[in-house]
């Protein structure tokens, strides 16, 4: 059976940090179950890649962005919400899953080191994160109309992680066997405006700690609007937008995992393997 915790995002102050927590939890509440495309394409890719695994789980920690998408979908799992300080007890799970909230986290490596930490010896640890590619035909047509209409830039798109740089995370969290890969989704949308609404109702508008706290004027969106239907409109059409969702993948450390040869180990030559000539380089 599933056990189902609800968390909320601290909201106690923090130096420099990314997120207003306080406002993200409020866009989770009032996102609507019929937008979350995203949050369930994210869940059947993590379902995908479970299958290709082959390994039984028994006791899954899932920490997901809504935690009701995944009630009863792995047996014997506990799922909780986002927060700062994961409620995952020390070495209690065999996989943990962290599904569409590092990419709102304050500190990500310390997300990553909770996960670790909560996971048994060669138990897996399974993220999905939105990464850099992400928004980025919205991002760059809001600056470009912003500077155009006001002279300057204020954060509106959350900054993201590349694929290789998220995967550099997993070895500073102590994590074996590190692996990261992007996946690549295109929606069609009639509109900028169409889009921006859907962001809202899919829980993901801006919770940028630095943000405006007023609303932006007309004439920024209107340009950013037409720019957008000119830059990078859609074949079918209407305008395209980009999601990119990174797939970590990581092992807590076991002495069953294979482990890499000691330089100079080799019993073969690779020049022999390739059946081509060795040509030795100059000091």
């Amino acid at each position: 059976m599933t056990s189902l915790t609800y968390a909320t995002m601290s909201n106690r102050p923090a130096p420099n940090r990314l997120t207003d927590t306080a406002a993200l939890t409020r866009n989770r509440a009032r996102a609507r179950s019929d937008a979350l495309f995203l949050q369930k394409a994210a869940r059947d890719e993590i379902e995908d890649r479970l299958e290709l695994v082959n390994k039984p789980f028994h006791s899954a920690g899932i920490i997901a962005a809504f935690p009701e998408l995944w009630q009863d979908r792995i047996p014997d799992s506990t799922v909780m919400g986002e927060a700062e300080v994961l409620p995952l007890a020390a070495a209690a799970h065999d996989l943990v899953i962290h599904s569409m909230g590092l990419h709102w986290a304050n500190d990500p490596v310390g997300q990553l080191i909770q996960c670790r930490r909560a996971l048994k010896p060669d138990g897996m640890l399974l993220a999905v994160s939105l990464g850099g590619q992400t928004l980025h035909e919205l991002r760059s047509v809001l600056a470009e109309a912003e500077v155009a209409v006001q002279g300057g830039l204020s954060p509106r798109v959350a900054p993201m992680g590349e694929v290789r740089d998220l995967g550099a995370l997993l070895q500073r969290a102590g994590l074996a066997l590190p692996v990261a890969d992007s996946v690549m989704l295109t929606a069609r949308y009639r509109s900028m405006w169409h889009l921006m609404r859907d962001l809202r109702h899919m829980g993901e508008g801006n919770a940028l700690d630095a943000r405006l706290r007023h609303p932006t004027r007309r004439a920024v969106l209107n340009r950013a609007a037409d720019l957008y239907a000119e830059a990078f409109s859609h074949p079918d059409g209407g305008i395209a937008a980009t999601f990119e969702m990174i797939v970590l993948t990581g092992w807590a450390p076991d002495e069953s995992q294979p482990k890499p040869l000691r330089p100079g180990s080799a019993q073969a030559r690779l020049a022999d393997a390739l059946r081509t000539d060795e040509t030795p380089l100059s000091d």
